[in-house]
């Protein structure tokens, strides 16, 4: 019996130690920052159809519409896949902007829409003002565009072409079409032929 009692002394602190570890075991199980918890995927959480995205100004208007025949909702990083995207910029004071393709990527902070394949532009013709020239029907086509919501930039590194009127243009290397300032400029090797207006009404 001498023998065991200073093992006895010590039994309560083992015993301690091993509620401890389990303890501490239990809470490794059942903790959501734990390792055991499966990192999420990039696979469809949630499938639209006939969807519309809407995005609004500071003041609560509308700034961007984008329609599609399907929306496919991804849970890793709450982008989604639009099939044949439509987007319009509203602006008060001018026809909207109409940017579409076959396929749309769109991140999960609704800021940035990649559009690709057979991508298009199309601002309407826009009557002269008092503070700005008239300007006829512009069309530019690319292989993909990107839309910059928040800055309202439409842009491409991919070859495009533009018509405006009876002008035609190309260019190489992409271009840039800044909407809040309706100003285009395009990249690169640029090549083609500017036309006036006036030769419409030429006999």
């Amino acid at each position: 019996m001498d023998l065991f009692a200073p093992l006895l002394r010590f039994l309560p602190v083992l015993l301690m130690g091993l509620l401890t570890l389990g303890t501490y075991w239990m809470v490794q199980l059942t903790n959501p920052d734990s390792d055991n918890i499966q990192p999420k995927r990039h696979i469809p959480d949630y499938i639209m159809d006939q969807i519309v995205v809407t995005t609004l100004g500071p003041d609560g208007s509308t700034r961007y519409r984008v329609v599609g025949d399907k929306l496919t909702h991804y849970e890793d990083d709450a982008a989604s896949e639009i099939d044949l995207p439509i987007a319009r910029r509203f602006n008060a004071d001018k026809p909207a902007t109409t940017v579409r393709s076959d396929k749309g990527f769109l991140n999960g902070d609704l800021t940035i829409l990649e559009l690709v394949g057979n991508a298009t532009l199309t601002r309407p013709a826009q009557p002269a003002t008092s503070k700005q020239a008239g300007s006829a029907r512009m069309f530019m086509s690319s292989s993909r565009f990107t839309i910059l919501m928040n800055d309202d930039i439409v842009k491409t590194n991919q070859p495009v072409t533009l018509e405006q009127g009876l002008s035609v243009m190309t260019a190489r290397d992409g271009a840039i079409f800044d909407n809040v300032h309706q100003k285009l400029i395009m990249n690169g090797q640029v090549r083609g032929r500017i036309e006036s207006e006036k030769k419409r009404s030429t006999p």
